[in-house]
């Protein structure tokens, strides 16, 4: 596998750990229930495109840190990962 390839499979991870994270302390800090009781509600409610979408904004963070490190390679990974969160919302919102 070339270094390039390696390197976006890098960032793609890096974005889904982000997403996951910030999905996670979304639900921590902003629900009034816990992490448990508010996971069923979500999936009751239908509610997991906005929670995706939310915990997305993490990987803001991590590509404009990549970039500045000039890690142009990671971040494309990152974009990725947050293109694939984007599909997943449309998905949720339409099915």
């Amino acid at each position: 596998m070339q270094k390039s390839h390696k390197e976006i499979f890098i960032g793609i991870g890096i974005g889904i750990v982000a997403n996951l994270i910030g999905s996670y302390l979304y639900i921590y800090f902003f629900s009034k229930y816990s992490v448990d009781s508010t996971w069923d509600l979500i999936i009751k409610e239908d509610l997991l495109g906005s929670i995706i979408a939310l915990g997305a904004i993490l990987n803001l963070i991590a590509f404009f840190l990549l970039l500045k490190k000039n890690q142009v390679t990671r971040a494309r990974g990152v974009l990725i990962a947050t293109l694939g969160a984007a599909i997943l919302v449309l998905i949720s919102k339409f099915l």
